[in-house]
């Protein structure tokens, strides 16, 4: 380790001591916080059935050298960008990255076997699983239904597709030692207003019923359940929305997804953490940016990131909130995408480790607000980056701007010939 970072982290360590923080508590709970890392960064959104061209209300721009079209390629793309990120963190993986080994399965056929390679290589780098039935990409959603679709026989093919990606979660669960979170979002819903809103919602609610009916281990794998407020193609009309995800979390008592960009743009998740979390047992986060819209920008350490993260903190939900991560960007190098999205959330969670949060709520409880501001402000210029800095030197991740040197020497040795 360095002798300035020790130095930068002896001075830090003093300070947050005197506003009775410790440093050290603080980064061994950031150590056992793990990150869902989503593999459709690195491939667009892609997967390897070669299914066709993307849809469901979803959009990658760019076009970026270097994209992974190998599972290979890909999970070789994971690795650089893990190499990058201090921690012990989880993968999260979609049904679509399916690996066939020359056979011919469609969705409602896919099983474990097709997910071994997976499997294998989380077991190797010591990395959770988490898991994604795909409900778009596919020629029986082309309409833009799945579940809640009227055709009796595409609404089976997709409820048979869900209990397979249960069963898919359950094995990775099991083969892991680790609980896998399988999350069910589907991208139902139409482009202009419909005249019966709620034929859909009852169908949709019908297939959750049959697809959760069916009994998994929930040491191995457990449900949840993600909304959205609209896509492209389905503008005026989304059947699975807010209201109707909440109500049926609650109802059977599974787990309910909060992605930051799936709700109206001057809306945050914030608040509907600890509001959902009265009436859910667990929580899954999908965070991204979102820039006017459902954009999926890549996470950067802005005010409600720091927000979401305290949020967690300040209510010690470690054991009921998932975190995992939900963006696409293919106009920038995609394993930098990872490093600084994954970074910014660790960061963020460090700053809210950071706090005083016992002082903070004292002062709350006695009234005395003008502490509580106060102090908060004065909380925006403590030294974190010191200690974020000494951290990633005690996990062997690069310090600082060190990585990006190595994420450019990555891209023009490996991504470059992929051209």
């Amino acid at each position: 380790m360095t002798q300035k970072i020790e130095q930068a982290y002896a001075l830090a360590k003093e300070q947050y001591a005197a506003i009775g923080v410790d440093t050290e508590k603080a980064m061994k709970v950031l150590a056992g916080i793990p990150i869902s890392l989503h593999c459709w960064q690195g491939d667009d959104v892609g997967g390897f059935e070669n299914a066709g061209s993307l849809d469901g209300g979803i959009a990658a721009t760019g076009n970026y050298p270097g994209k992974a079209s190998t599972p290979a390629e890909l999970r070789a793309d994971l690795e650089c960008a893990l190499s990058f990120i201090p921690g012990t963190h989880r993968l999260n993986l979609h049904a679509f990255y399916a690996e066939m080994n020359g056979k011919k399965v469609d969705r409602n056929e896919l099983g474990p076997e097709q997910f071994q390679n997976w499997f294998a290589w989380c077991k190797e780098q010591g990395l959770g699983f988490d898991f994604n039935p795909t409900y778009f990409s596919h020629p029986k959603a082309s309409d833009g239904l799945t579940l809640s679709h009227q055709d009796e026989g595409i609404r089976k093919f997709w409820v048979e597709h869900g209990i397979a990606c249960r069963k898919i979660g359950e094995a990775a669960g099991k083969f892991l030692g680790t609980t896998c979170m399988t999350n069910f979002w589907i991208p139902d819903g139409m482009k202009d207003t419909p005249v019966d809103r709620l034929a859909p919602r009852k169908r949709l609610e019908k297939s959750l019923d049959e697809i959760f009916s069916v009994k998994i281990d929930k040491n191995c794998d457990r449900d949840a359940v993600e909304s959205k407020l609209f896509g492209i193609g389905c503008e005026s009309y989304t059947v699975g929305s807010h209201e109707f995800y909440l109500g049926y979390a609650t109802k059977n008592q599974i787990a309910f997804t909060l992605d930051t960009g799936h709700y109206h743009p001057t809306e945050t998740i914030t608040d509907k953490i600890s509001s959902s979390l009265m009436f859910v047992p667990e929580l899954m986060l999908h965070v991204s940016r979102g820039v006017r819209w459902d954009s999926d920008h890549v996470v950067t350490l802005t005010d409600d990131l720091k927000a979401i993260s305290e949020e967690i903190v300040r209510n010690d939900l470690f054991d009921k909130v998932h975190i995992g991560l939900d963006y696409f960007d293919a106009s920038i190098n995609r394993i930098a995408a990872w490093a600084i999205g994954v970074r910014a959330m660790l960061k963020s969670l460090l700053i809210a480790l950071l706090e005083p949060v016992t002082e903070l709520k004292a002062c709350e409880t006695s009234g005395d607000y003008t502490s509580r501001l106060a102090l908060l402000e004065e909380q925006k210029s403590m030294p974190f980056a010191a200690v974020w800095d000494y951290y990633c030197e005690q996990k062997g991740a690069p310090v600082g701007r060190a990585w990006l040197a190595a994420a450019k020497k990555y891209e023009a040795d490996v991504l470059s010939e992929r051209a």
